[in-house]
Order: structure tokens, then sequence, then C-alpha cells
């Protein structure tokens, strides 16, 4: 099944629903600040769970005290598409003081 990139109208409607994410380029980013290296390791294994079960795969970048993602979708150009958003809003559901836990 083929993955439709978004248009700018559709990412910037999406995006006003995930406070803290933003578009760089053809990518979506967001940087999470936890209160400590153990919680933002924590995190990335979290993220990592719902790569998997999504099969969609991020960019991790694991700070001292932050984890930030960038996302795009191979399969579709390297663009942006509504499996990028359902990723993002995966994350922001488990993120400590983001979401439901």
């Amino acid at each position: 099944m083929a993955v439709e990139p978004l248009s700018a109208k559709e990412i910037e409607d999406r995006l006003a629903e995930l406070p803290g994410w933003s578009l760089d380029g053809d990518r979506l980013t967001r940087t999470y600040r936890l209160p400590s290296h153990f919680a933002a390791t924590a995190l990335v294994v979290h993220v990592a769970r719902i790569q998997d079960e999504l099969d969609h795969h991020s960019d991790l970048t694991l700070g001292y005290h932050t984890v930030s993602l960038s996302v795009h979708t191979h399969s579709a150009g390297g663009t942006v598409t509504e499996k990028d958003f359902e990723l993002a809003r995966r994350v922001e559901d488990i993120a400590p003081g983001h979401g439901p836990h």
C-alpha cells in the first residue's frame, strides 16, 4: 500500500494538535527534556518499541537529559505522511509529563 505525502496545509493542521512538534525541512522533529539520563534512556526504549509496532522508524538522539526525534517516511520519498503523525501521537502518549501513561 502506497503512502502519500501530506500537503503543507495538512501538516500545519496536524502540527497544531501536537504542541512541541515542528517541521524542520522535510521532517517532523521534537526534543523532550527529561529529569535524568535514566529517564531519557527509558524513553528511547519505549519509542523503539512503538517504532517496531508501527514498522516506522525515526532518527533518535539521546542526550544527557534529552531525547530528540526526527521522522519522515522514506517510502514516500522522504516526505511527511500520516505515518509520521501516528508515530508522533504515540510517542506523545507515553512521554513523561506529555500524555497519558
